[in-house]
């Protein structure tokens, strides 16, 4: 696991992110904003979050303009982000975090992140938790 003085300047943007990041840019805190412009050639997305959204739009809770593959695919385009796949090592490690966080797709971002040494924007408490994670927000 990546300490804290060992991240790069890479920015790994949750799911809550990239959908305000898409849609309500207010949303963003500045601290967030400002890393990003900061960072703008280092941001990246988890190809969870591209599932995680399929998700919600199927079952109603996030309403999209297109179809989720196509919006994630536009949206990742249109911002200049890179996605990191899933590989086997980020899988298994969100198996081996501590038990703070039960949402699969969250401890998935948060193994990309440790595993590449990034920082994770995001507003999510339970994330910040994890003392090997650096969070922006």
């Amino acid at each position: 696991m990546a300490e804290r003085d060992e991240v790069t300047g890479m920015l790994l943007l949750d799911t809550c992110v990239l959908l305000w990041l898409a849609a309500d840019q207010d949303r963003l805190s500045e601290p967030a904003k400002s890393a990003m412009r900061e960072d703008a050639d280092q941001l990246f997305v988890s190809s969870i979050t591209a599932f995680e959204i399929a998700i919600k739009a199927r079952s109603g809770k996030l309403g999209l303009p297109m179809g989720a593959g196509e919006w994630f695919a536009k949206v990742m385009r249109h911002h200049g982000l890179t996605e990191v796949a899933v590989d086997g090592a980020v899988a298994a490690g969100s198996v081996g975090l501590p038990p703070l966080h039960n949402d699969p797709c969250d401890r998935i971002i948060i193994a990309t992140a440790l595993r590449h040494k990034m920082a994770v924007v995001t507003c999510d408490g339970l994330i910040a938790q994890y003392d090997q994670v650096k969070v922006i927000w």
